[in-house]
C-alpha cells in the first residue's frame, strides 16, 4: 500500500473521530453539571451550550471545536503540504463524525478550520457576513447565504483548481443538508425553555426575530422595544420579547413562538418616534393582548404593522409636525397580573418635588390604560440618603398592598436615573411573585429639566429683574460662543437663549440642553457637572467622541492658550477700561448709560474667561489628578482679601495691645488719637479700595458691596483683633503636574478679580443713574431701579413711556415685581429641580424634612478634608454675622468671594450648594476648615446650637449633641 494511500486512509480515520469525541458534551457538564444530550434537542452544539450552560460553557464550546477544525487542517496540510483539496476534505470528514456521532452540526469545526486553510477568503466572507446581518435577519438565510459565498468566491479567485471548487462545494453542501436535519436548541417554542440569560444576544436572533435579550437601538426598533432590551440588561424583570421590523415575513415568528392558552402573547407597537422625549405617541397605536393561537397572532401583526396609517396616528403626527413612520412590532409574553399600573416617576401636575405618583388598580395593566376605570392613587415621597433611599406613602388608600407600592416607587425613581434623570412613565404589573416592568418613556410634559445645582452657585438667591435681563443673555451667547467651538454650525438649531431661566427670582439651568450638547460634543451628559462639583463621571460614546474630535482639539487649543489671550485682552479691554472707570465720574443720566454699555462690552470678553478658566482649572486638575491640598490659593480674591485684613488687624494690635475693646462705632475715633492710627485708617481706605468690589453675590448687581456697606469690614476687622493668630505656613507648589494646575488656579483668581470689579462697575453706574431719576421723581427710592429691565432702563432715557408693553407707569410696574418677589421669597425650601417649559403659576415647595436628630447623618460634597465638631450657626445672609468663632459650624445656603471675612473665622462649614471649586471650599481649604458642600435643605435641617461632627473628606454630616 503507497504512502499517500495510508496518509489519505489516516485523515478519513481520525477526523471522524475527532469530530465525533463530545467535548462539549464534557466540558459542559465539567462546568455547569447539565448534561447536553438530556436537555432541549439533544443536541450537542455550541449553541446549546450557550443556550443551557451560559458564557462560560458556551466560550468552553467555541474554543473546543474551533481547535477541531484547525486541528483537521493543520494535519491534512502536513500530510499533503502540496495538495490543499486535503484540507477541505479533512473538514468534510470532520463534518460528518461530528454529525452522526454526537449530534453536532460542525458549522465551528468547518469555520475556524476554512480560516486556516485561506484566511484571505474568510476574512472577506466575514466582512460581508457583517453587512448581511444588517440586510438578512432569518438566521438560517444567512447559514445558507455563507455556504454558497465561500465556494464562490473560492472559484472567483482560483478559477483553475477545480478539484479544490468541487471539494469546497461538497463540504458546504454537506453542512447544508445536516441543517435540514439536524435540530437546534434556538428554534425550541418560546414556552418550552427559558433561555439562559448569559447567552451572547448574537444567539438569541432567531427566525428573523431580534430578541430583547440583546442591546437594541431606537433607530433600528423603535424606542419601546429599545427601552425594554436596555432594562432587560440592567436586571429589570422584563417580560421575554421579540421584535419583527416592518417588512419582515411574519411567518416565521408565527411557526417558532406557537402561542397557545397556556403560552399567550401579546403585540404591541414599537413605532419610530414612539416613546421619545419629545413625543409618546401615548394610545396612537396598536397594541392587541391575549393571543392564544397562530391565526389570531398573525392577524395581531399585521394589524400592528398597519396601526401607523391609522387616522389618529396621521393627525397626531400631523399636530406635532412629526414625520410619517412606520412600525415595528414587539411580541411578548403575557403577563397575568395580580395588581398592575402606572407610576409617574415625578409629578407630571405639580412639575416639581421628589413625589412619585402611582396609579394602579386589582388586575391586568390594560384597565388601567384604557381610561375605562378610574385607578387608585397614590403618592410617595421617595427621599435620596446616605444608603437606600426611603419611601413614604403621603396618601391613597385602596388595595394594593403598601409593599408594592414602595416598591413601585423605588423602582420607578430607579428607572429615572438611568435615564439621566429625565422624569419616565413606567407601565408595571405584579403577578403574585414578581413586580413586571412593561414599558418606559419619557414623561414629555416634563422635558425640559431646570436645575438649580451650578445656577444656585453661579447667581443664587432671589434675582432682581434688572441683574436677570442682563446675567441671561450675557452668559446665554458665550456659552453659545463656546459651544460653536466645537460644534460650529450644527449649533444653529439649538436655542441657546433656554439655557437658563427664572421659576418665581430663582435660577434654573436647563439640564436636559446642557445634556443634549455635550452628547452632541462627544461628552457626557454631566460633563459639567463633573468638572465643576466633582460629580460622578460616565463614559462618553465612543463613536459621537470620534466624530467631534476636529471640534474638542479646537476647544483645546483655545484652553491651551486661554491665559495668553486673557493677557491680551488684559492689556486691550480689561485694564484700561476699568481705569477709565475709575478715573471717571458721570454727570448725566447718558453717561451713565454710556457706562453701562461700555461696562457690557467688556463683560462679553471677561465673561468668555469667567466660564473657561475655571473649567480649563478644574479639567487639568482631574487630568493630572492634583488634590486641592497641593495647591496654593493665595492669588484667589477672596483669600488675598481675608489675608490682607488680618495682616493689617496684627499691625493695629501692636499699635495698641487693648484696640479690640472698642466697638465698630468707636474704633475709627480711637484710632485717630493715636500716633500711628491714621496709617492704620489710610490703610483700611486702601484695603476698601482694593476689595471693595467683593460682596456675598458677585453676579448680582442688585446686592451691596463691601464699599457700600463698609461696616460689616469694620466690624470683621474689630473681630480679627480679638483672635490674632500667627501666620499660617504656605506650601509653594512642587512638581510639574501641580505647577501646570496651579497656573490655571491663578489664572482663575485674576478672572475673578476682573470679572466681580466689572460687575461691581456695572452696579455703581445704575446707582449713580438711580439717583438722577430720584431727584427727577421718575424712581422713588433706592432700590428701585433694579426693579426694572435693561431695555426698560433704556426706554426711560429714550422717553419712551410705554417700557413695558402696557399701560402701566414705571411706579406700578416697579410696584408690582417688588410685590412679586416679596411672595416668592416666601417659598420655603426652593425645589432644586424643576420639570417643564410652561411656566408653574407655583412652585410647590420641597416637602418638610423633619430636623435631623442625634445620630442622625447627611451626606454632600467633601470640599475640604479634615474633621471638626462644634454648635450649628444657622446664617441666611452676609450681614448676619453675629458671633462667629472656632466651636461654630456655619450653615449657609451659598458662598461667594464675600463670604471669606467670616468663613475664615469658623471652625466649619456646610453649604446647601457648591462644589470643591465653590469659593467657600476655596477659602476653607486655605485655612484648613473642614467643608461639606451640596446638601440641599440642610439649613431646614438643623438648627443654632445643634453640636454636630463633620467630614470635610468623607462629605458626612452627623448631629452628636441635640
Amino acid at each position: 500500500m503507497s504512502m499517500e494511500l495510508l496518509k489519505g486512509l489516516a485523515i478519513l480515520t481520525l477526523c471522524p473521530l475527532l469530530g465525533g469525541t463530545p467535548l462539549i458534551q464534557w466540558l459542559t457538564l465539567a462546568l455547569t453539571g447539565k448534561n447536553l444530550a438530556q436537555l432541549g434537542t439533544g443536541n450537542i452544539s455550541v449553541s446549546a451550550a450557550f443556550y443551557h450552560g451560559g458564557k462560560v460553557a458556551g466560550i468552553s464550546a467555541v474554543l473546543s471545536e474551533a481547535g477541531k477544525g484547525i486541528g483537521a487542517v493543520l494535519l491534512a496540510r502536513s500530510l499533503f503540504p502540496q495538495s490543499p483539496v486535503w484540507e477541505i476534505l479533512a473538514l468534510i470528514a470532520l463534518v460528518l463524525g461530528r454529525y452522526f456521532i454526537s449530534k453536532g452540526a460542525g458549522t465551528t469545526n468547518a469555520t475556524w478550520g476554512l480560516v486556516v486553510h485561506n484566511w484571505q477568503i474568510s476574512l472577506l466572507v466575514g466582512l460581508i457576513a457583517l453587512v448581511g446581518l444588517a440586510i438578512v435577519r432569518e438566521r438560517k438565510s444567512r447559514q445558507y447565504g455563507i455556504l454558497i459565498l465561500f465556494p464562490l468566491l473560492q472559484i472567483l479567485m482560483h478559477p483553475s483548481a477545480k478539484g479544490l471548487a468541487i471539494a469546497t462545494i461538497s463540504l458546504n453542501a454537506t453542512l447544508a443538508l445536516i441543517y435540514q436535519h439536524i435540530p437546534d436548541d434556538l428554534d425550541l417554542p418560546a414556552d418550552s425553555s427559558t433561555p439562559n440569560p448569559n447567552m451572547p444576544s448574537f444567539f438569541s436572533r432567531n427566525s428573523g426575530i431580534l430578541s430583547l435579550d440583546r442591546p437594541l437601538k431606537s433607530q433600528e426598533v423603535g424606542a419601546k422595544a429599545a427601552n425594554l432590551a436596555y432594562l432587560k440588561k440592567l436586571g429589570y424583570a422584563v417580560p421575554p420579547g421579540w421584535i419583527l421590523l416592518p417588512g419582515d415575513d411574519p411567518q416565521p415568528a408565527i411557526d417558532w413562538l406557537k402561542p397557545s392558552p397556556q403560552n399567550p402573547l401579546i403585540v404591541r407597537s414599537s413605532a419610530f418616534g414612539e416613546d421619545t422625549n419629545y413625543s409618546s405617541a401615548a394610545g396612537q397605536y396598536t397594541s392587541i393582548p391575549q393571543i392564544a393561537n397562530p391565526q389570531s397572532l398573525h392577524q395581531a401583526i399585521l394589524t400592528c404593522m398597519r396601526s401607523a396609517d391609522n387616522p389618529q396616528a396621521i393627525a397626531y403626527r400631523q399636530n406635532r409636525q412629526l414625520p410619517d413612520t412606520q412600525v415595528a412590532v414587539l411580541i411578548q409574553k403575557q403577563i397575568v397580573g395580580v395588581f398592575s399600573g402606572v407610576a409617574f416617576s415625578r409629578d407630571p401636575i405639580a412639575r416639581s418635588g421628589d413625589d412619585v405618583i402611582i396609579e394602579a388598580l386589582p388586575g391586568d395593566p390594560t384597565l388601567v390604560v384604557s381610561g375605562q376605570v378610574t385607578p387608585e392613587s397614590y403618592r410617595v415621597l421617595v427621599v435620596e440618603t446616605e444608603g437606600e433611599p426611603t419611601t413614604q406613602i403621603l396618601n391613597g388608600d385602596g388595595d394594593i398592598p403598601p409593599a408594592l407600592i414602595h416598591q413601585v416607587a423605588e423602582i420607578a425613581r430607579q428607572i429615572e436615573g438611568h435615564y439621566y434623570g429625565i422624569p419616565q412613565d413606567i407601565e408595571w404589573t405584579y403577578d403574585g411573585q414578581q413586580l413586571w416592568i412593561l414599558q418606559t418613556r419619557p414623561i414629555t410634559t416634563l422635558i425640559p429639566i431646570w436645575t438649580r445645582k451650578i445656577a444656585a452657585e453661579v447667581i443664587p438667591g432671589f434675582i432682581h429683574p434688572l441683574t436677570w435681563s442682563i446675567n441671561q443673555p450675557l452668559t446665554c451667547g458665550v456659552w453659545r460662543d463656546i459651544f460653536a467651538i466645537v460644534l460650529g454650525t450644527k449649533i444653529a438649531n439649538l436655542d441657546l437663549n433656554q439655557l437658563a431661566t427664572l421659576h418665581h427670582s430663582v435660577a434654573y439651568f436647563n439640564a436636559s440642553l446642557l445634556g443634549d450638547i455635550f452628547r452632541k460634543m462627544g461628552l457626557p451628559p454631566e460633563s459639567l457637572e463633573f468638572l465643576t462639583r466633582g460629580a460622578k463621571f460616565t463614559r462618553p460614546p465612543v463613536s459621537s467622541t470620534v466624530k467631534q474630535i476636529p471640534g474638542l482639539w479646537r476647544l483645546l487649543q483655545r484652553e491651551w492658550f486661554l491665559e495668553e489671550d486673557f493677557e491680551r485682552d488684559n492689556r486691550q479691554w480689561f485694564a484700561p477700561t476699568l481705569e477709565q472707570l475709575k478715573s471717571q465720574s458721570p454727570q448725566t443720566p447718558q453717561e451713565c448709560l454710556d457706562r453701562v454699555d461700555l461696562i457690557l462690552e467688556t463683560l462679553k470678553r471677561a465673561t468668555y474667561y469667567s466660564i473657561l478658566a475655571p473649567l480649563s482649572f478644574a479639567l487639568r486638575q482631574a487630568v493630572f489628578r492634583v488634590s486641592e491640598q497641593d495647591l496654593d490659593y493665595q492669588k484667589m480674591p477672596e483669600v488675598a482679601a481675608l489675608e490682607a485684613l488680618k495682616e493689617l488687624a496684627t499691625c493695629a494690635h501692636h499699635l495698641l495691645p487693648h484696640l479690640e475693646t472698642e466697638t465698630p462705632e468707636s474704633l475709627f475715633g480711637r484710632l485717630s488719637e493715636l500716633p500711628d492710627g491714621q496709617n492704620i485708617i489710610d490703610q483700611l481706605y486702601e484695603f476698601m479700595q482694593d476689595y471693595g468690589y467683593l460682596s456675598e453675590v458677585a453676579t448680582d448687581i442688585s446686592v451691596p458691596r463691601w464699599r457700600d456697606h463698609p461696616r460689616m469690614v469694620r466690624d470683621m476687622f474689630l473681630r480679627q483683633l480679638h483672635d490674632i493668630k500667627g501666620d499660617r505656613p504656605k506650601t509653594l507648589p512642587k512638581g510639574l503636574k501641580i505647577q501646570i494646575v496651579q497656573v490655571r488656579l491663578n489664572l482663575k483668581g485674576r478672572v475673578t478679580q476682573v470679572y466681580s470689579q466689572l460687575l461691581a462697575e456695572l452696579r455703581w453706574s445704575f446707582l449713580a443713574l438711580e439717583k438722577f431719576w430720584i431727584e427727577a421723581a421718575i424712581l422713588h427710592s433706592k432700590g428701585d431701579i433694579f426693579f426694572l429691565t435693561l431695555p426698560e432702563v433704556q426706554g426711560v432715557l429714550s422717553e419712551n413711556t410705554d417700557i413695558s408693553g402696557s399701560a402701566k407707569s414705571i411706579p406700578e410696574i416697579i410696584a408690582t415685581r417688588k410685590a412679586e418677589l416679596a411672595e416668592d421669597k416666601e417659598v420655603k425650601s426652593i425645589p432644586y429641580v424643576v420639570y417643564g417649559y410652561q411656566p408653574i403659576k407655583r412652585l410647590t415647595p420641597s416637602p418638610h424634612r423633619p430636623i435631623l436628630k442625634q445620630g442622625q447623618k447627611l451626606s454632600g460634597i467633601g470640599a475640604s478634608p479634615g474633621q471638626a465638631e462644634g454648635r450649628v450657626k444657622i446664617m441666611h445672609q452676609l450681614q448676619q454675622v453675629g458671633e462667629v468663632n472656632a466651636d461654630t459650624i456655619l450653615v449657609v445656603p451659598y458662598t461667594d468671594s464675600g463670604w471669606s471675612l467670616v468663613l475664615g473665622k469658623a471652625g466649619g462649614l456646610i453649604s446647601e450648594v457648591g462644589g470643591r471649586l465653590s469659593h467657600g471650599a476655596i477659602v476653607a481649604r486655605e485655612y484648613g476648615i473642614p467643608a461639606v458642600m451640596d446638601i440641599p435643605n440642610i439649613m431646614e435641617r438643623l438648627h443654632d446650637g445643634q453640636w454636630v461632627r463633620i467630614d470635610g473628606e468623607k462629605g458626612i454630616v452627623e448631629v452628636i449633641n441635640e
